[in-house]
């Protein structure tokens, strides 16, 4: 696992940093890793009393994220053509600062698929929550876009669940894939 995939880069310097950290991995993602996650991320969040809305809003954004590597990440262990174990790497970050809660991902992706996600995230940015929601219903109707390893609706239920404007970037890195950083805020 190389350092570009850490969220804070500097696992400890986000503890102190952040000492509403609610849950942090690095490493590879698979269906079973998720499943796993999913159930510590929830229990916590119930430990911490987080209201049961913004419980399943900041669920459903981690378990979007997490689908998002597994399909996505350019670091992978298992090969192409294993779409039923698929294994990627990447991070993901939750923590709560200043009243709100940050969901943070971070993965390797190609040019490619890095220049898709800037069309797609920027269209994202401007719009405004009813146009999100439509567009969700929109697809639940469609076919699944051809590039899309899903139903299309990860990046659309990730801005319809935050409470604002979802961030990204998009960085090159030394092995020449490109670093995603996804951020949502709830």
């Amino acid at each position: 696992m190389n350092q570009y995939l850490s969220p804070c880069h500097d696992r400890q310097a986000c503890i102190t940093r952040n000492q509403g950290l609610v849950f942090y991995y690095v490493g590879y993602f698979s269906q079973n890793i998720i499943n796993a996650i999913g159930d510590a991320v929830r229990l916590r969040l119930e430990c911490s009393e987080t209201p049961g809305s913004l419980r399943r809003k900041i669920f459903s954004i981690f378990i979007e994220m997490a689908q998002n590597i597994v399909h996505y990440s350019s670091d992978q262990l298992t090969l192409e053509s294993d779409r039923t174990h698929e294994m990627r790497a990447g991070s993901v970050c939750i923590t709560q600062e200043s009243g709100h809660f940050l969901i943070i991902c971070k993965n390797p992706v190609t040019p490619e698929w890095a220049q898709q996600l800037r069309q797609e995230l920027e269209a994202l940015r401007v719009m405004s929550v009813d146009q999100i929601r439509q567009s969700y219903r929109e697809q639940l109707r469609r076919e699944a876009p051809e590039h899309s390893k899903g139903a299309g609706l990860g990046l659309l239920t990730i801005a319809r669940d935050s409470s604002g404007p979802i961030e990204y970037a998009l960085e090159t890195n030394p092995c020449g894939d490109v670093l995603f950083t996804l951020k949502a805020t709830l």
